[in-house]
């Protein structure tokens, strides 16, 4: 069963969230410490949320409420943030509407400006991470590589990411009150990260051309260098808020980089400007909030941002969420596909033992050829051929029972776990190619007639 935990800016407020994500390691390893209920998971960690998908076995798969609550608590003891407060800012979902939530937060739907361009990418190197740790299991491989090609498919065919929409771009949009000249402001951007990029390519694009860049770890350098501006020492950072009138701080940093004490101090530098206006997008915060108070500062944070983004074109969301919808409903019957996969196993294993076992006694009794056996398991294949095309047609229209309660009718067949859902189809696979009632040239020739089917249901 799949579950996602997720905190966003839709019922969070960003101090929990940038304690989340202060926390993340630690909660990623909290997760996988429990890798008797959690046999995967891939943590998702932006600005405006923060999730975390996982696959549960036994025994968690009994319940929502169970499994919802053991992660609660996992969280809560590796962050130490109270339960209580992580279920009043969070929810958990689980089955399919994973996927829909997935896929809508990798398509842009669920951004805090609708159809934002960069959660695409953060989505599929959430996925990355994930495999670097050995964390992905095959189902939330399955579930990321279908958000990716679902957030393409938003991004070719809608209207949803033109003009720029992005959190970067709406909070220069909101700046744009108190700057008069783009062409003559002096901009300094704290952070070279892929933030960083995107606010430098924003600010071009509305004439800026006095464009410095800070790092504390002593980045700016050679991010100035492939990107054409200057740089600023990394003792440098009071003088150069003093000479600029924007700051954008978009570094990914786990602190506070630009604090009261700095911009007080830059204030009072001989020459500086009286007035100036600082952009948090860093989370955690890259700003101390108590710049607001020194005189001449305005601060324009992460949480003023959301409270002000536009509404989203309505047509471009409505086509976008109809693409997701259509991609939620393939993921649904795929996974129905392989819900049933444990059953069809099961079938073809009996039909293959009952035709081992005739052989064998064939055999015995000198009744047989080579050619005949053949022909055998050929017949075997192509009358195994229906039953498995319409069990795939029954498990898409949601009645897997029917089929599994039938093969149970007709031949006595017991697939325990059969619906249990998302569970590989490798394991079914695995288990079913050991058969102690035969040896193994016996095994070879059902792989062989196996395939054989295979090929009759392609046809």
């Amino acid at each position: 069963m799949l579950l996602c935990f997720t905190s966003s800016h839709r019922n969070a407020g960003f101090d929990l969230l940038e304690r989340l994500e202060r926390r993340a390691p630690d909660i990623i390893d909290a997760l996988d410490a429990r890798g008797e209920q959690f046999s995967g998971s891939v943590v998702l960690a932006t600005c405006n949320r923060f999730e975390a998908y996982l696959d549960v076995d036994e025994p968690l798969r009994s319940t929502h409420a169970d499994a919802a609550e053991t992660i609660i608590e996992t969280m809560s003891a590796a962050t130490g943030i109270d339960a209580s407060e992580l279920r009043a800012s969070s929810a958990v979902k689980s089955g399919h509407d994973v996927a829909e939530h997935l896929f809508s937060v990798s398509s842009g739907l669920e951004s805090v400006v609708v159809g934002e361009g960069e959660i695409a990418g953060q989505v599929r190197r959430a996925l990355e991470a994930a495999r670097t740790r050995g964390t992905v299991s095959r189902e939330l491989e399955r579930l990321f590589q279908d958000a990716s090609r679902t957030s393409r498919g938003v991004k070719n065919r809608t209207g949803i990411t033109s003009a720029g929409r992005s959190v970067v771009r709406l909070a220069l949009d909101m700046s744009e009150s108190r700057i008069t000249d783009w062409a003559a402001t002096s901009v300094l951007l704290v952070g070279t990260g892929a933030y960083a990029g995107a606010t430098l390519a924003a600010l071009r694009d509305r004439g800026v051309t006095n464009v410095r860049v800070f790092s504390r770890t002593g980045r700016a350098q050679k991010f100035a260098a492939t990107h054409d501006i200057d740089a600023v020492a990394v003792d440098g950072l009071v003088e150069a808020v003093a000479a600029s009138d924007l700051i954008v701080a978009c570094s990914v940093a786990p602190t506070v980089i630009v604090d009261a004490q700095t911009v007080s101090l830059a204030s009072n530098v001989k020459g500086a400007l009286e007035r100036r206006l600082i952009v948090d997008l860093g989370l955690p915060r890259n700003v101390d909030p108590a710049v607001a108070l020194v005189d001449g500062t305005e601060l324009l944070d992460l949480e003023t941002i959301s409270k002000h983004a536009p509404l989203a074109e309505l047509n471009a969301t409505d086509d976008a969420r109809t693409l997701v919808g259509e991609a939620v409903a393939e993921f649904r019957a795929r996974s129905s596909e392989q819900a049933i996969t444990p059953a069809l196993v099961a079938l073809r294993t009996h039909i293959f033992d009952v035709l081992d076992g005739e052989i064998a006694w064939a055999r015995r009794r000198g009744d047989t050829s080579e050619k005949t056996e053949e022909a055998l398991r050929h017949l075997a294949g192509v009358l195994l051929h229906t039953p498995s095309v319409r069990a795939r047609e029954l498990a898409r229209e949601g009645r897997a029972d029917a089929f599994i309660e039938g093969a149970a009718a007709l031949f006595g067949i017991d697939t325990p776990d059969a619906t249990a859902g998302l569970r590989p189809v490798a394991r079914a696979d695995t288990n079913t190619n050991t058969n102690t009632n035969t040896n193994t040239n016996t095994n070879t020739k059902r792989s062989t007639a196996e395939n054989s089917t295979t090929e009759s249901e392609a046809s």
